[in-house]
């Protein structure tokens, strides 16, 4: 089964857009397209010419259509890469870096026959500086990479050895970008971390180099347009935070989604005072550095974006129920489950534009937001979740054993062997971190149904500790440990019930609907048991089923009992019928425009929004 932009896909057009759009250069190479492999067992060397087996397009897992392999891989066996690659001559004098964004699960790297890293964890971005292997003319990539999948206890999500029900097809290697970044050698900006602050109309930027210095003749220079106009603009020095007023702010909201396009430039400054050391981290460093003059030409430069917008906790008149506020305002989380699965690319969206579709069409059918579950997408989507206006509730891949799973009564967590808690906490970090530059992103959800759940309340702080900006979903549906923002509810009945009532956090119908429709020739696999929570053989039926759920979350809604509910699933994912979209997104079950129109009471402000 293919989709649309599957069937277009070579390995001149894979994935070409630039991955990472939240901190750009203008120079860099894709290393997508076609790959050497083979898939040797665990205690086998590296091969030598004559036992590589083929080819393989990435960044398309190994098991995939798209990959033009579709085979699996053992936990006993190991999956290998090759690609040969030549630098442009620009990049004389500059050091290289090395991204693979995804890799699943286990990886080691070698340029030029030499070992130069190794990773684990099937959704992090790698980021290697390969300068010391470098040569002139022809070099060599090798990746080597191994996966357990259900037979290991790392974060992985849907993937299992036996896929059924709500289990997928396991993914093994390089799922996402491979490519290439000059920078410059002696220092470059590394990571930018910002904090926007509606409220106090400012914005916090912080340019982390690629190593600390304590010369205190490098500035940064920050400037934030919008709409082509400069609106701010400072210098700071690097490593620090740097503070930009902002008058008139504008405010992103799904009706609403403005963004700031940001300069960032590391470059000379002669300092006011020469006699006095400005590197008291304060008040009175920021004064000298503000009325720095630049001296010279960047030495790096970076762009990026961000958005204003504040969510929190708070309540309306008539109710002591905390809801969710955006911008300090009730705001309806209306979602859906999002698996983010193809079927010709598996956890690899086919292309850009496939993401786009998907996404308009949830806005264009009246949802405001997505509950992005236990999977973590390509940068690019959450890029233009920001672009299109859609919140996003993000799921940490779920992670441990069957045996781990926690039950609807138990009455205590799992306890977890430290080097599997140590993966999910890294892991988790790295989620966190990695994606805090997003405005659409509203919630941290840290576990889903027991799935491998345990410290509930410690993991809440961590993840408060790490971002404090956003909501913390602790354990969506199941058992509840009174800790985080979100009291989540899954129910799953032909109307859904209210969820219980909670003093201190929003409610959140974490999960409902489920309709399921299969549709001829839309079918993943017409053999197996294609299913749904309920299960429907007519459009009418299903139209039914679905405004008789949406009837139920209307009522919780207008009774400002509920901050949300999220219908599963934006499409149909294998087995699984129970879509918006059937699997190879060539059919709407239902018109968006009538979705729109079922949805309009829970957003009766929505024209004036817009």
């Amino acid at each position: 089964m293919k989709t649309t932009w599957g069937e277009q896909v070579s390995a001149t057009n894979c994935w070409p857009e630039y991955p990472r759009p939240t901190l750009v250069r203008d120079l860099w190479q894709n290393l997508n397209g076609r790959w050497r492999y083979a898939i040797r067992p665990l205690k086998a060397p590296m091969p030598e010419d004559h036992e590589w087996q083929g080819e393989i397009l990435v960044p398309f897992a190994v098991e995939s259509v798209l990959s033009g392999v579709e085979r699996r891989v053992s936990e006993h066996e190991q999956l290998w890469y090759r690609r040969e690659f030549e630098l442009d001559p620009e990049w004389q004098g500059s050091n290289v870096l090395l991204h693979l964004d995804a890799v699943d699960f286990q990886c080691s790297i070698w340029v030029n026959g030499a070992w130069a890293d190794a990773h684990k964890g099937g959704a992090d971005r790698i980021s290697v500086d390969i300068t010391p292997w470098l040569q002139a003319g022809i070099n060599t990539l090798v990746v080597a990479v191994r996966d357990p999948t259900s037979r290991g206890e790392q974060p992985r999500g849907k993937q299992v050895q036996k896929p059924q029900g709500i289990w997928y097809t396991p993914v093994t290697g390089i799922w996402q970008t491979v490519w290439l970044e000059p920078i410059p050698s002696d220092t470059a900006i590394a990571e930018l971390h910002l904090t926007p602050d509606a409220p106090g109309e400012r914005l916090g930027v912080v340019a982390v180099l690629t190593r600390p210095t304590t010369r205190t003749d490098l500035g940064v220079r920050v400037s934030l347009h919008q709409r082509g106009t400069e609106v701010a603009a400072t210098i700071g020095r690097p490593d620090r935070q740097i503070h930009l007023s902002v008058p008139d702010v504008e405010r992103w909201s799904p009706g609403h989604p403005v963004l700031y396009d940001l300069l960032v430039e590391l470059v000379p400054v002669s300092v006011p005072e020469p006699g006095e050391n400005p590197s008291s981290r304060g008040e009175r460093e920021q004064a000298l550095y503000r009325t720095a003059e630049v001296v010279g030409e960047a030495i790096d430069s970076v762009t990026s974006y961000t958005g204003f917008r504040e969510i929190t906790l708070g309540t309306v008149a008539g109710s002591d129920q905390p809801v969710i506020l955006l911008n300090g305002e009730p705001e309806f989380h209306l979602a859906t489950l999002d698996q983010g699965w193809w079927p010709d690319g598996l956890l690899t969206p086919p292309a850009d534009a496939a993401m786009i579709y998907e996404l308009e069409f949830l806005k264009a059918a009246g949802f405001n937001s997505i509950r992005k579950h236990i999977k973590v997408e390509p940068e690019r989507y959450y890029y233009y979740c920001d672009r299109v206006g859609l919140l996003v509730m993000q799921d940490m891949p779920s992670a441990a054993a069957p045996a781990h799973f926690v039950g609807m009564r138990d009455e205590g967590l799992n306890q977890l062997k430290h080097q599997v808690s140590e993966q999910f906490e890294v892991e988790l970090r790295r989620l966190v971190s990695r994606f805090s530059h997003h405005p659409s992103i509203v919630m941290w959800v840290i576990h889903n149904e027991g799935w491998g759940q345990y410290d509930s309340s410690r993991l809440t702080d961590m993840v408060r500790g790490l971002d404090p900006s956003r909501l913390i979903n602790s354990v969506s549906g199941w058992l509840d440990q009174d800790c985080g923002d979100i009291r989540d509810w899954h129910d799953y009945h032909e109307v859904p019930r209210l969820p219980p009532p909670d003093p201190t956090r929003a409610l959140l119908l974490g999960e409902y609907g489920g309709i399921g429709w299969p549709i001829e020739s839309h079918l993943w696999n017409p053999e197996m048991r294609n299913w749904g929570y309920q299960t429907y053989d007519s459009k009418e039926a299903f139209e039914a089923a679905f405004r008789e759920k949406a009837r139920g979350v209307i009522e919780m809604a207008q009774q400002r009992t509920v901050s949300g509910a999220v219908y599963t699933q934006t499409s149909d994912v294998e087995g699984e019928v129970n879509g918006l979209l059937t699997y190879d997104r060539r059919v709407e079950k239902l018109d968006r425009a009538l979705l729109a129109q079922i949805a309009a009471p829970l957003f009766p402000n929505r024209d004036q929004e817009r």
